[in-house]
């Protein structure tokens, strides 16, 4: 018998952490990778934008880590329901709906400025015009699968989610028995991150990302079930995994896996903790502002991570339609890089207010 998880706070310190850091971290990768601005730049900082470049991506290990630890933290509350299929396509419905409407807007404003890129702006990620049919793909999350050209740098990830939560809903929510679920997840999520990670050819694919999705699920597990023994099972299994990884590592080194089991035994130690309160002592305004930052950062990671490709076609755009690329000037690209990260912030914030908060009703 299968018992209901503990329930820990819904505002948690290192959790909040990850996804402002990695959010943040993405946005830079891209930075560094997209235009005439990201050349001159490196031509400024070349060691910097070349390691955000080359490294900058693992930050979608920490998400993917963190997604499968937060959808087993909302997933297990069924673990005592009887299994009804109506229900789990509730489940899945509800995640789609979920994810739907910021990013269809962020997605409608994104081609909007790569239309007024054109204009200016010869480069290959600025990409054809949309057609009708990739857009609708699009909004079905199909555009990876049907091989069609993503519309935004951060597109494909939105439909990866949808299709990992869609599997683990139907595993969670499906088996009657968490020991044997936890045995069939570490065998799926090895042979993810040993082999169908390691072949393009499953990238649009749940497939290629549940290695460490299944992680952070593991990691959920490990802590905040209520049943012991499955704690003791999902520990195990997370061991056993972090073992095949090193043995792994002496043929050739996969550092998005280390980097993602290092960050699903962080959340297995610290991943329930909590805000602390204010205090009243020296510093205390300070860290308190801090947090307070976090926390803010935090709740707009998603949008922020929706958002800001268009805003690297803007600046782009203005670099080159103004004549200021003829500079070459690394700090001037620098300076319209920090415009893009202020941008995607303010813009960030209009749309989790604006759309994210308000279409949190769309529930069936």
């Amino acid at each position: 018998m299968r018992s209901i998880a503990a329930k820990p706070s819904s505002s948690l310190l290192l959790i909040d952490l990850l996804k402002v850091f990695a959010a943040l971290l993405i946005i830079l990768h891209h930075l560094s990778s997209y235009g005439q601005m990201a050349v001159d730049a490196r031509a400024v900082l070349p060691s910097l934008m070349t390691y955000l470049f080359e490294y900058g991506r693992y930050a979608v290990q920490i998400f993917l880590v963190m997604a499968g630890y937060l959808a087993a933290q909302s997933l297990t509350r069924f673990a005592n329901a009887k299994f009804n299929s109506q229900m789990l396509l509730r489940v899945i419905i509800n995640r789609y709906l979920r994810l739907f409407a910021p990013y269809i807007a962020a997605l409608i404003f994104t081609i909007f400025c790569a239309w007024l890129a054109r204009f200016w702006v010869n480069d290959e990620f600025v990409g054809e015009t949309e057609t009708l049919g990739q857009f609708i793909a699009h909004l079905f999350f199909l555009q990876g699968i049907l091989g069609l050209n993503s519309i935004s740098a951060g597109a494909w990830y939105v439909a990866i989610d949808w299709q990992l939560y869609s599997v683990l809903a139907i595993l969670l929510i499906s088996f009657s028995s968490y020991q044997a679920l936890i045995w069939l997840l570490s065998i799926v999520a090895v042979s993810s991150l040993l082999y169908f990670n390691r072949s393009d050819q499953y990238e649009a694919y749940f497939i290629y990302f549940i290695g460490s999705y299944g992680l952070g699920v593991l990691a959920y597990l490990s802590k905040n079930f209520a049943d012991s023994k499955i704690n003791q099972i999902a520990k195990l299994a997370l061991l056993g995994i972090g073992l095949i990884i090193l043995f792994s590592s002496f043929e050739q080194v996969w550092l998005r896996n280390i980097l993602a089991w290092f960050v699903a035994v962080i959340l297995l130690l610290w991943g329930n903790t909590a805000y602390p309160k204010a205090g009243m002592g020296e510093g205390s305004k300070e860290r308190w502002g801090l947090l307070k930052m976090i926390a803010w950062g935090a709740q707009r990671s998603y949008c922020a991570f929706l958002i800001h490709f268009a805003f690297i076609l803007l600046a782009n755009t203005l670099y080159i339609a103004l004549g200021l690329h003829i500079y070459e000037s690394g700090t001037l690209a620098l300076g319209l890089m920090l415009g893009v990260v202020v941008c995607s912030g303010f813009a960030a914030n209009i749309l989790y207010q604006w759309v994210e908060l308000p279409a949190l009703k769309l529930k069936i």
